[in-house]
């Protein structure tokens, strides 16, 4: 805005002179020429263009309704229009006088065109982004003071702020530019790194070298540094003017001694105090506005990096950091370097203010000032210690937060298989433990905070103390007069801050330090080798794949998986891998990926790769984008995929069709569904080569055989193309062109079909056992998709409605609603209006938090005691008794001071005691509370936004709600006392008061409103951060494997600046309120000083020194103050989220006192339902409807159906994860909904469909409360076969389990589920599709184990392979949650219904 105003200032300046010029030179007359005639008329149309761009912003800000700010907003300063006409004016006057070409003018044009640059760009800019930031084009005036924010302050003040109200960032803030910066310096610190590397090498080629470490820091520095020198220069210049206004104190009590001094001068100095106060705040604001841009840049950098780099990491070094901690890295150490920026320029600066306010007390004091000096430089290491000692338990602290997390994420992943096996207590305990020791560390640290808190306040009291008391008893004429002790006060509340800071941002150095070099070795890990698999090979080869002497392994530590692996593969053709679980089938897919180490060997790819992994890897998006994964939909090419993967059928039942938003983790889908969405992506994908992991054994035989005839084998989709299948069925494999037979690690056989019997090896035996019962007649299609079923996942219920009620909709009508979509992830919702600080005292105790405020009051009081006891002994110099009465003086000036000291101390520690007992209580309701969830909770609230819970939050309650606290109750206190002082040494002071009270609370408002707002905004924007983050690490190898990497950095770069869209306006709140609050505390200096003047006559230097040092001083309080409130605000929003998740609906007790069941029931094992029917979730269609059967102990049930026929369901209620809507199931004629949930479950046993296993030992997993004795546990991993397995391993049962269980394979983990149930032998089983991911000789053990060892119990059996339960006693069929058939299997088969339909696809019957 003042560019505008520069060539309109200079054509009126200079018009005068130059008219007056003209009058007198007259050269002649110019005719009128084209040209000119050109001239005047573009003269008229600028005039006319001005008009109506003032007019046109005159409406804009009629719209915006800020009539305050008209002035500085205005993009042309009024007489624009009338200087553009008197430039026309000129061009026809200079005519008439003959003047040829004129300098006037040409500056003038010049000069316009020069200035209207500036505002061009910027207002192109705004043109291109959607929303843009005012900042950009703000003026001088309004940058300086931040005016261009307070169209943001209003608007957040009428109305809570959405996202839609946001500015974008402005380019520099962005991921794109940022991460870059960083990752720039970062490839140059490596490279330097690993060439120092290499001549170390060179040079000492004996020795280890002492590799030199890549610096993350300099890396930091190089990317950030400059623009952050701008703020220290800033700061700079702040710390020299913050010692002009001591000077000016000095003179006004001078002032007010002299009673012949002229009234203007008092004047001038209290506009001079004024004036200086206000430059000071204005430069402050602007270096922290760099600061704080810097660690907002520092932040987005460090969580790119972190993001691209765990798309690379190898596996060794993924299994070195958990999701979990680099979460963690994410989240906490990257705000850590946010938080240290914007004090970093403290150190420098707070050692430049105490060496000036040194300098300057020295002047005032003389040599006195040293033993003021020596107590600080003694308190200098008691605060070092405390430093130090904080910064030990920090860490500590830390690594108790990050277990804790990690066995929360790992509890809240595995919530359902807890609550099937009533395992929560075992856990729970687990938590609480480490939460105790956490708590322990919190404590330890409250104590060194009390006292460090003591010795900052009593600092400068003490120091005054020792100084004054020096200076008055070294020499009698040393005179302690109002000047003095008032100016050395003032100095000595100045270095105050610097003093409090310095220890403060080294701790945060120190922390920050820890953080840098965690994530410092996470950017440092190795890398998978891009080149380990060669996929140039341009070499016209006939095969697609080919190893040759290819040896593996995971890490390099670990022994190789592979052996001497030597395949090839011609392209087009279909191999099969076979092998026992657990010996390297899915390593192998791995290897040819590039996901492993390679010890030797080469791996060459011809042509782009489609991965499906052994376990679906699914998005939190909609069905279609999992399939589409970034390709272009193409509406043929998609029907004919949804059809080849047998998925037409599912998508009518979803309540949205193919728009169905999955859940995290495709929750909402069954296993078999998120198998087929896996396999639909491959094929959507149209490569040249298929790497498929075992994609069949999740879904039933016949939708295996669909699959398999359509997709994968000779005559499906895919002919043509490589594919390699890894598969446990052996019906396909007389149907591939090659098989390849794995044992241990090393390719025993490889060859077709009818060669490998043939060799009459390891393969032909294998096969001789299943081949009978299990080859697959080829029948006839199966019959119509809509037959297909695969195994219904409990997970499923949260979307799928009742197909048939789903198909009564004419078609016409879901074409018109494509938009209703279920949600079935309820956005988190971001809270407004006032929060609860009750809550939060109640969690504290009343009594506690009222005894706390009256100790701050008590402290108080002490303080302002004592500096009247000053300005009293100060009067003293003017009635000339200084030396009779003062050991008097010195004595209760330090009995004051020390008072004030020890309550400050007992103050903080109460409250600290007070803070941790809340946060063990808050913590405490919230985990107990979700034991207690029932599962469809789970089902419909992202994991991250639980985990945000336990960690954020729980972080802020523990940590920074505390110190915010603290901080609010001492600004406010001090605020308090200043004004007692200034109103009983000038009472009309009162009278300003209110209005600036008023003021204060009026800003206050605006700003508590809007700063809410955006932080609740902001937190909600940050965890969609980390949820997809997770969910990237858990995926990282199919979307390497797709190539899709870019494409998920760019999702992530959107995600951090959705985040920072908030988060910059949140800064820039700040800095707006900082500005005005700060001008109040100025004013409040004007007027005390003004009073001081006026009223001169009667008020002695003492009292003058008092106020104005005080209000002085009160600036930094009410800023504080202020924003202390809004931290306040902004983290007790973590009360409120813990308190919101503590209080949702929970299940049904544990344990009824009065309906326990007697200890060993039920010993028959008879089941019974009687007209059941249950739903999902209320508001949901019922899943099973009327079911009345009963089941006789010791019976084999096998259940069959179709998808969403509610076979799972049937399961689920029998836990009662499930709760009857309508009708009874009893146990040995006991009422199951009248029993508690433990005792119910602890008497059943599940095998479930997904194996969990937690990280931990072995033992831990099979017997987490230790009921059972080592033999025990031995007896039944020999039963369940995995004896063998567990008895080489060097632990034995101490072998530890990595998070999920991820080192063992699939079917290990199966078997330790089996293992699990053996132990708890109750008289009930049920079994899920637990025979999914096992070969067929595993599961026919465990097949003959259960036939075995629960020969005498009642088992439901969820069928997947009939064949397992053709002996059953009797099998249900489930159609549409009704039971359609339930006899024997012979019976069944006879009567000709579904079962035999089923049997027959199967090839069981003919």
């Amino acid at each position: 805005s003042v560019l505008s105003w520069l060539p309109c200032v200079y054509l009126w300046a200079v018009c005068p002179i130059y008219l007056f010029y003209l009058k007198r030179n007259h050269s002649g007359y110019i005719m009128m020429s084209i040209l000119n005639r050109f001239k005047t008329v573009l003269g008229l149309l600028l005039w006319i263009v001005c008009w109506t761009d003032l007019f046109y912003t005159f409406h804009e800000l009629r719209q915006d309704d800020t009539h305050l700010s008209l002035c500085l907003t205005l993009p042309h300063p009024p007489p624009l229009p009338l200087h553009q006409l008197l430039a026309t004016f000129l061009i026809q006057f200079e005519r008439l006088r003959g003047v040829q070409s004129s300098g006037v003018l040409l500056i003038f044009w010049f000069l316009s065109v020069l200035c209207a640059i500036v505002p061009f760009r910027s207002k192109i800019l705004q043109a291109f982004s959607q929303n843009p930031c005012p900042e950009t084009t703000a003026g001088f005036l309004s940058t300086v003071t931040f005016w261009w924010f307070t169209s943001m302050a209003i608007k957040g003040y009428k109305k809570p702020l959405e996202d839609k109200d946001l500015w974008s960032l402005n380019k520099r803030d962005t991921s794109k530019v940022a991460v870059m910066k960083l990752l720039q310096e970062w490839e140059k610190e490596l490279a330097k790194a690993k060439s120092s590397l290499e001549e170390a090498e060179v040079l000492l080629p004996n020795q280890k070298a002492a590799s030199r470490q890549p610096s993350f820091l300099r890396a930091l520095i190089k990317a950030f540094g400059p623009y952050f020198l701008i703020g220290s220069a800033f700061k700079l210049l702040q710390d020299v003017i913050t010692f002009v206004n001591p000077q000016l104190l000095r003179m006004l009590i001078s002032f007010t001694k002299e009673k012949e001094a002229p009234d203007w001068w008092g004047y001038s100095l209290a506009f001079l105090m004024f004036f200086t106060a206000i430059l000071q705040t204005l430069i402050l604001h602007c270096q922290f506005q760099y600061c704080f841009i810097t660690g907002m840049n520092i932040r987005t950098a460090v969580i790119g990096a972190i993001y691209r780099k765990s798309l690379v990491i190898t596996n060794a070094a993924k299994r070195s950091s958990t999701v979990g901690e680099v979460v963690n890295l994410m989240s906490v150490d990257a705000q850590r370097f946010m938080d240290l920026t914007t004090f970093l320029n403290m150190l420098w600066s707070a050692p430049l203010q105490i060496m000036l306010a040194l300098y300057f007390l020295w002047q005032n004091l003389g040599p006195s000032v040293l033993a003021g000096v020596a107590v600080m430089v003694m308190l200098i290491p008691l605060n070092a210690v405390i430093a130090m000692k904080t910064r030990a338990y920090q860490v500590e602290q830390m690594q108790h937060k990050d277990s804790r997390i990690k066995l929360m994420n790992e509890i809240l992943n595995g919530i359902k298989v807890l609550k099937l096996y009533a395992w929560e207590n075992s856990f729970k305990e687990k938590i609480l433990a480490i939460r105790q020791k956490e708590l322990n560390v919190l404590r330890k640290m409250a104590y060194l905070g009390a006292l460090s808190t003591m010795a900052w306040t009593s600092a400068p009291f003490l120091v005054a103390l020792t100084t004054f008391a020096v200076y008055v008893s070294v020499d009698e004429n040393n005179v302690l007069d109002a000047e003095r002790a008032f100016v050395s006060l003032s100095l000595f509340n100045i270095l105050r801050f610097p003093l409090n800071m310095l220890p403060q941002v080294i701790s945060s150095l120190v922390q920050a330090s820890v953080s840098l070099k965690r994530i410092q070795r996470f950017l440092s890990h190795d890398e998978l080798d891009p080149d380990s698999v060669d996929r140039k090979n341009t070499k016209k080869s006939k095969f697609a794949v080919t190893v040759v002497n290819g040896k593996f392994t995971w890490s390099k530590e670990d022994p190789p998986i592979l052996h001497n692996i030597n395949v090839m593969v011609p392209q087009g053709s279909l191999l099969a891998v076979v092998g026992h679980v657990g010996c390297g089938k899915s390593s192998l897919i791995s290897a040819l990926l590039g996901e492993v180490e390679k010890l030797e060997g080469e791996v060459s790819i011809r042509g782009s790769v489609a991965y499906v992994p052994q376990q679906a890897w699914i998005q939190n998006a909609s069905l279609r984008d999992n399939i589409l994964f970034g390709k272009p939909y193409n509406e043929q090419k998609y029907c004919c995929v949804l059809e080849a993967c047998a998925l037409t059928p599912d998508l009518e039942v979803l309540p949205g069709g193919d728009m169905t938003e999955i859940g995290e983790k495709g929750i909402n889908l069954s296993g078999g569904q998120r198998q087929r969405v896996s396999l639909a992506r491959a094929l959507y994908s149209d490569t040249d080569i298929y790497l498929l992991d075992d994609p069949l054994s999740a879904v039933d035989a016949h939708v295996a055989k669909h699959i398999f005839d359509n997709l994968i084998g000779p005559e499906g989709v895919l002919k043509g193309k490589t594919r390699i299948l890894v598969t446990h069925g052996i019906s396909f494999l007389p149907q591939v062109d090659n098989i390849m037979v794995i044992v241990e690690g090393r390719v025993s056989e490889m060859g077709s079909y009818q060669e490998l019997l043939k060799q009459n090896g390891a393969f032909a035996e294998f096969l001789r056992t299943y081949a009978l019962e299990d080859i697959v007649e080829d029948e006839e299609e199966a019959s119509g998709a809509a037959s297909l079923s695969d195994g219904e996942n409990p997970k499923s219920r949260s979307v799928r409605r009742h197909t048939g009620s789903q198909r009564k909709h004419s078609e016409q009508q879901d074409k018109k609603k494509p938009h209703e979509l279920q949600k079935l992830i309820q956005s988190e919702t971001a809270e407004t209006g006032r929060v609860m600080y009750l809550e939060y005292a109640k969690a504290v105790g009343v009594l506690l938090s009222v005894f706390i405020c009256f100790l701050y009051g008590c402290q108080s009081a002490a303080a302002i005691g004592a500096n009247i006891w000053l300005s009293q002994w100060t009067n003293d110099a003017s009635a000339n008794q200084t030396q009779e009465n003062l050991n008097m003086r010195v004595g209760v000036y330090a009995a004051l001071g020390i008072a004030q000291g020890i309550l400050v101390m007992m103050s903080s520690f109460t409250l600290a005691m007070g803070n941790i007992g809340a946060a063990r209580k808050l913590h405490a309701n919230l985990l107990t509370n979700k034991f207690h969830t029932p599962q469809s909770f789970y089902d419909t609230t992202p994991l991250g936004r639980i985990i945000n819970r336990f960690s954020k939050d729980i972080y802020i309650i523990d940590e920074a709600l505390p110190s915010t606290v603290l901080m609010f109750l001492a600004t406010f206190f001090v605020s308090l006392s200043t004004m007692i002082v200034i109103v009983s040494s000038t009472p009309i002071f009162a009278v300003v008061i209110a209005p600036l009270a008023f003021i204060y609370i009026f800003v206050q408002r605006f700003y508590v409103a809007t700063s809410r707002q955006l932080k609740r905004l902001e937190s909600v924007s940050r965890s969609p951060i980390y949820s997809h983050f997770s969910e990237t690490v858990t995926g990282s190898s199919v979307i390497r494997a797709y190539g899709r990497h870019s494409a998920f950095v760019m999702m992530s770069d959107m995600k951090v600046d959705e985040n920072q869209k908030s988060y910059y306006p949140g800064i820039v709140s700040n800095r707006w309120l900082g500005v005005r609050i700060e001008f109040i505390g100025n004013c409040m200096v004007l007027f005390a000083a003004l009073f001081a003047v006026t009223g001169r006559e009667n008020l002695n230097p003492g009292l003058v020194g008092l106020s104005v040092s005080y209000a002085l001083q009160v600036t930094m309080s009410l800023n504080w103050m202020v924003r202390m409130t809004s931290d306040l605000e902004n983290n007790i929003v973590a009360v409120e989220r813990v308190k919101e998740y503590s209080e949702t609906k929970t299940e049904a007790p544990w344990e009824v006192e009065d309906k326990k069941p007697p200890p060993d029931w039920p010993t028959e094992g008879n089941v019974e339902f009687q007209d059941y029917s249950v739903r999902y979730r209320e508001g949901l269609d019922l899943v099973l409807k009327n079911l009345t059967l009963s089941v006789k102990g010791g019976e084999k049930i096998g259940i069959v159906g179709r998808t969403g026929a509610g076979k799972s369901s049937m399961t689920l209620c029998l836990f009662r994860l499930l709760e009857a809507a309508a009708g009874e199931i009893s146990i040995d004629g006991v009422k199951i909904s009248e029993l508690g949930l433990h005792d119910l479950r602890s008497r059943l046993t599940i095998i479930p469909q997904e194996p969990v296993l937690f990280s931990g030992t072995l033992k831990m997993n099979l017997d987490p409360f230790e009921k059972y004795s080592d033999e025990e546990l031995w007896g039944a991993l020999q039963q369940s076969h995995l004896h063998k397995f567990v008895s080489n391993q060097p632990a034995k049962l101490e072998l530890e389990c990595s998070e999920g269980g991820e080192n063992l394979s699939v079917g290990q983990r199966q078997l330790v589920c089996l293992a699990r149930a053996l132990l708890r032998k109750t008289r009930i089983l049920i079994l899920d599709e637990a025979t999914a991911a096992v070969d067929l000789e595993t599961d026919d053990l465990i097949q003959s184990t259960i036939r075995t060892q629960f020969e005498d119990c009642t088992v439901f059996t969820i069928a997947h392979r009939l064949n397992t339960i053709m002996d059953y006693t009797r099998v249900l069929v489930l159609d549409k949650g009704q039971i359609a058939e339930f006899d024997t299997p012979a019976n069944l088969i006879s009567q000709r219904g579904i079962f035999y339909g089923m049997t027959k696809d199967a090839g069981l019957t003919q």
